[in-house]
């Protein structure tokens, strides 16, 4: 009987499988170190394409805008008087340089300093919104005229007797005030402050105001070419009257006092004046009744408004 014998099989030490293991262990980390660097270099090279990307864009944003010029607007004038005519808007306009102006925050301050000679708007407030530049302020209304003989030049006065220079406004009943005393003439922006002047001004707002309550349809006021104060408070004659009104068609209208001073000089009251100038023009429909009359006395208590047949006694 024959035994078979089997081929023995060869048996691995420890030390040869310690070796195999180790180097396998090696092996494994580099591989996936390489990995992970690669994945590295990828996303740093992307995160450095977004950020070169961004640096440019925002340069190229900043250079557009340092070379395309800022949008433009147009010149808004707000809150404007009835009286302030085209002529006025158009000189306003003028001063402060034009009718666009660019929409920047600069914008104001240009136009401020361009508008401070324009004494005809003070408290002038600028707005510069995202389609226009908007200009509002109080405009300064001229009621009195004054002539300069010296240089055969005017200039306006308004209620706070601030100088306006001139220009045509041939639509607003403007008073000449003859007599003023001009040793000094004030520059346009200033105010006139003198006593005569003040005081024919102070007339003219009082029938601006009677005007709007009594004859807003038909103004007193236009019917009256100058106010004369050259005998203010009795400078040139006691016994003359110290104001007196000349109407367009030449008819004197005798005053008296100053406002508030009618009781030195025993004259009618200013109410019983106004009263009496104001009943003339109503039952007449004019100052002079057809240039029938040769004055209208309002200063004297005891002394009726002339009626046309008197100048035939």
């Amino acid at each position: 009987m024959r035994l078979k014998v089997g081929k023995k099989k060869r048996r691995t030490g420890i030390r040869e499988r310690f070796h195999t293991w180790w180097n396998a262990r090696k092996k494994r980390p580099a591989a996936v170190r390489t990995m992970h660097w690669g994945i590295v270099l990828k996303v740093a090279a992307v995160i450095c394409f977004l950020a070169a990307s961004g640096a440019f864009l925002r340069y190229a944003e900043g250079y557009v805008k340092s070379v395309s010029p800022p949008e433009e607007g147009g010149l808004v004038l707000v809150g404007i008087p009835d009286w302030v005519d085209y002529n006025l808007q158009v000189r306003l306009a003028a001063v402060a340089g034009g009718t666009r102006f660019p929409l920047t925050d600069e914008t104001a301050d240009v136009l401020a300093r361009n508008l401070a000679p324009m004494v005809w708007l003070d408290d002038v407030d600028i707005r510069v919104t995202h389609d226009a530049v908007q200009i509002a302020g109080r405009w300064r209304k001229p009621i009195a005229r004054i002539e300069i003989e010296e240089d055969a030049s005017r200039i306006y006065v308004d209620g706070d007797l601030v100088v306006l220079d001139y220009m045509p406004m041939p639509h607003l009943p403007i008073v000449e005030i003859t007599g003023v005393g001009l040793s000094v003439v004030p520059l346009p922006g200033q105010t006139f402050d003198q006593e005569d002047l003040a005081a024919g001004v102070a007339l003219i707002e009082l029938l601006h105001r009677m005007d709007a309550k009594v004859t807003p349809d038909n103004p007193l006021l236009e019917h009256i070419a100058s106010i004369d104060v050259s005998n203010f408070k009795g400078r040139a004659s006691g016994r003359e009257p110290h104001i007196v009104f000349r109407t367009k068609d030449d008819t004197p209208i005798v005053w008296g006092a100053e406002l508030g001073e009618w009781a030195k000089y025993l004259e009618s009251t200013d109410q019983q004046k106004l009263a009496k100038l104001y009943t003339h023009y109503s039952e007449f429909g004019s100052l002079s009744a057809g240039k029938t009359l040769k004055f209208i006395n309002l200063r004297d208590p005891q002394d009726r408004v002339p009626q046309p047949i008197d100048k035939y006694r």
